[in-house]
């Protein structure tokens, strides 16, 4: 790379640090990069770290010693999240959304990659130190929020399935019960898509008793791995038996009422679980 000034570096190292999060980086490597001494990119690095940490948008960790180096966790200010979250139940609200069996239509605020976005910073900075290995869902709605979290978490997605697919080989399935439908049903994750010891972290769309979820956590036991967390867009209240009950939601679908076509939406259990976790 050619040698570039100050100014330039800065907006370069800045953009470098944000594409690779929870990512240690050398300063060997940017010094080479930059063809510039360390002191110089530690110098650097010093500007940056505190703006990051002024604007509430991350943190920039550095490790000492020979395998050292600087590493940029995302995060999002409280503020921030509650006025996302405040919109994103307005939005929520619209009667024309209601469908029958006390669900909701939600494919224009999954297939919104900017709403997405957002999404996946907020989970990424409530599960940043839970050192999670790899993002699960189950398809095909939950796809977009888990691209979303995975991208700002720098790890993979495994996709869990009904179907099989003659292209993931071959299969490790289990069967579980709807928690909404009490009927038993079967979901598949492809042998090479979860190592075993993983820790995972469970995101989803939408939940109602919790019975797909439950199905995931068991379904990661079958492969001697670890559930570290669980998130889900919006969760269903007022449901007669929740078969899990350590997840983190979003947003709360408080009350529907297909014949009237009233919904009301309220901020999930987020802020309580972030609370913990900062006091941890």
């Amino acid at each position: 790379m050619k040698k570039i000034r100050r100014s330039g570096r800065l907006i370069d190292l800045t953009n470098h640090l944000i594409h690779n999060p929870h990512q240690l980086i050398p300063l060997t490597y940017f010094a080479e990069r930059y063809e510039s001494a360390k002191s110089s990119i530690s110098e650097d690095l010093a500007i940056i770290k505190e703006i990051f940490e002024s604007q509430e948008t991350g943190l920039l960790l550095t490790v000492s010693g020979a395998s050292g180096g600087v590493k940029y966790i995302p995060t999002a200010s409280k503020v921030e999240m509650r006025k996302f979250l405040t919109d994103l139940c307005s939005k929520l609200e619209d009667s024309n959304r209601v469908l029958p069996g006390g669900y909701l239509y939600m494919m224009d605020i999954i297939g919104n990659p900017r709403l997405m976005n957002e999404i996946g910073r907020y989970f990424a900075t409530l599960f940043a130190n839970n050192h999670v290995d790899v993002i699960m869902t189950m398809a095909t709605k939950g796809i977009p929020l888990a691209y979303a979290v995975a991208t700002y978490m720098n790890v993979p997605v495994c996709i869990v399935r009904h179907e099989h697919r003659i292209t993931e080989g071959s299969l490790v399935s289990i069967n579980y019960v709807s928690g909404s439908t009490k009927r038993i049903q079967t979901m598949s994750l492809a042998k090479r898509s979860l190592k075993e010891g993983s820790n995972v972290l469970i995101i989803d769309d939408f939940m109602k008793a919790g019975g797909t979820i439950k199905g995931m956590i068991n379904l990661v036991e079958e492969f001697q791995s670890n559930v570290v967390g669980t998130g889900v867009l919006v969760e269903a209240d007022h449901v007669e038996e929740r078969l899990v009950d350590k997840y983190t939601s979003m947003t709360r679908l408080s009350e529907v009422n297909t014949k009237e076509k009233l919904v009301k939406v309220e901020i999930g259990n987020f802020f309580e679980k972030l609370n913990i976790l900062k006091e941890e």
